[in-house]
């Protein structure tokens, strides 16, 4: 962005253009992210039992967000560059590979138009400042880890500490709420899980939820405050129920199956990010 766009008022729409333009090109890196990073934790884990058992590492060659490039899982054709213009591509190959034919997922395009949309929505909505730029480092890291979680049931360390750490960096100056309320929120935010799944635990002798749970719920309460926590909370539970009934009902899921609980976590945290205020100050009015 220009310096003529940075910093303008929200409802602008030259800058949610270029943010939405943006957002399209992060996506498709948002796409590699998803895909690699569960398979480097993996590699790693696998070189690190190796390593300690004293056996040949599995894993030698390099692999990470850059290397390899991009190829067709079936036919191994590298992936040109007039291949991976955002959702173009998908659309002009008609979604298969154009050596081999293999049909592509749809997720990619998906993933793409989510987070060229959600950018410039947020950029509409919060301008083009600190704050509409920060939103979209959350919004960002909040799509990798949806989708992670819902292939792997994990949350990485490599994306939830550092929404964390980034949204109390950010409140150091106060720029979603005052850092008192940030730092309670992501202790808070932490220990509400933890409780959860701790009297689950001993009740049921199962995990209800994995521990990057509690951590992505660390991460929302230190961006938005304390104050946020219960509406975060009861939105993700209630769409999670919702889904889980769904699925088991429609799709005969088994009960036993787990369902991740990441996506409804971060689809609240955008809400809250976006609309929490007014439902906060709506629920204050009524209650006085």
């Amino acid at each position: 962005m220009q310096d003529g766009i940075l910093f303008l008022a929200a409802g602008n729409l030259l800058p949610a253009v270029i943010a939405g333009i943006f957002g399209l090109l992060v996506g498709s890196f948002l796409n590699v992210v998803i895909h690699r990073l569960p398979q480097m934790m993996q590699r790693e884990s696998d070189n690190y039992v190796a390593h300690e058992s004293g056996k040949p590492l599995p894993h030698t060659d390099r692999y990470n967000l850059v290397v390899p490039r991009s190829a067709c899982p079936k036919c191994h054709h590298q992936i040109g560059a007039l291949e991976n213009i955002p959702v173009l591509s998908y659309l002009v190959l008609r979604g298969k590979c154009i050596a081999c034919k293999t049909p592509i997922s749809a997720r990619y395009p998906i993933v793409e138009t989510l987070t060229g949309v959600l950018s410039a929505f947020l950029i509409w909505h919060f301008g083009s400042g600190w704050a509409g730029l920060a939103t979209l480092v959350f919004a960002y890291l909040l799509i990798a880890m949806t989708f992670i979680d819902a292939d792997t049931q994990l949350l990485p360390d490599d994306l939830t500490l550092p929404l964390l750490w980034c949204g109390l960096l950010l409140n150091l100056f106060g720029l979603f709420v005052p850092l008192s309320d940030a730092v309670i929120g992501a202790a808070a935010g932490y220990l509400a899980l933890w409780s959860i799944y701790w009297v689950f635990k001993l009740l049921t002798g199962k995990e209800g939820m994995g521990y990057g749970d509690f951590k992505l719920l660390a991460a929302l309460g230190a961006w938005l405050g304390w104050k946020m926590l219960p509406i975060i909370i009861l939105f993700s539970s209630l769409v999670g129920a919702v889904v889980g009934i769904a699925l088991i009902v429609f799709t005969r899921r088994g009960r036993e199956k787990p369902i991740p609980f990441g996506p409804y976590l971060a689809a609240s945290g955008m809400l809250a990010l976006l609309y929490g205020k007014p439902i906060l100050e709506t629920y204050f009015s009524f209650a006085v």
